[in-house]
């Protein structure tokens, strides 16, 4: 079966969100990432920024921080209902046709689709500090420390939500290194396997 969803899930830094745009444009469908932003903020009303941060990050560097946060009399916390939102729109989108899907764990979300191919996209440490820096400019951080909190987030976000480990091999259909094969290759390689 032809694979029409692609979903990238990528480290921070490694340039994942640049493959899934370039392919989207290759392949000539859709590419999803701030869309689904703007899309939850409009179905919820919470800000995009709150959003951004809160869709795909834990509150804080541990998993235990999903415990403390405030919750509904349903028991439902902020970030439960983001997810669920999100989920609602990425299973819509997976729904209209072929796209490009980045992030917010769209590989689990659409992990029963037999027509969806998930990427996982990653780099060393020394390509992404550099990458960052020359992406998003400098801060009080360290590009090197800025990776490790965001990744961490993202990680601990995937794990409550999913119950499975981000960035392990099992949950994607291949997982490529932007540093080594650089941005371009990568992007040459899933056009190849999807068509």
């Amino acid at each position: 079966m032809k694979k029409n969803i692609i979903t990238i899930s990528r480290e921070f830094g490694s340039g994942g969100r640049t493959v899934g745009r370039k392919l989207a444009e290759r392949l000539n469908i859709p590419f999803y990432d701030g869309e689904i932003i703007e899309k939850v903020h409009e179905e919820t009303g919470f800000s995009q920024d709150f959003i951004k941060e809160q869709g795909e990050h834990s509150p804080t560097k541990s998993i235990f921080s999903y415990a403390f946060v405030g919750r509904d009399v349903n028991g439902i916390s902020i970030n439960d209902y983001v997810w669920n939102a999100q989920r609602k729109i990425i299973l819509d989108l997976a729904e209209k046709g072929p796209c490009v899907i980045v992030g917010r764990c769209a590989d689990f979300i659409l992990r029963d689709r037999d027509d969806c191919f998930n990427v996982f996209i990653h780099a060393d440490e020394k390509f992404k500090a550099e990458r960052i820096v020359k992406e998003y400019g400098e801060t009080d951080k360290s590009p090197e420390k800025r990776l490790r909190e965001k990744d961490k987030k993202r990680k601990i976000n995937y794990k409550y939500y999913t119950d499975q480990d981000w960035g392990v091999c099992d949950n994607y259909d291949i997982s490529l290194n932007t540093g080594t094969l650089g941005i371009d290759k990568c992007v040459d390689i899933i056009e190849e396997l999807v068509k």
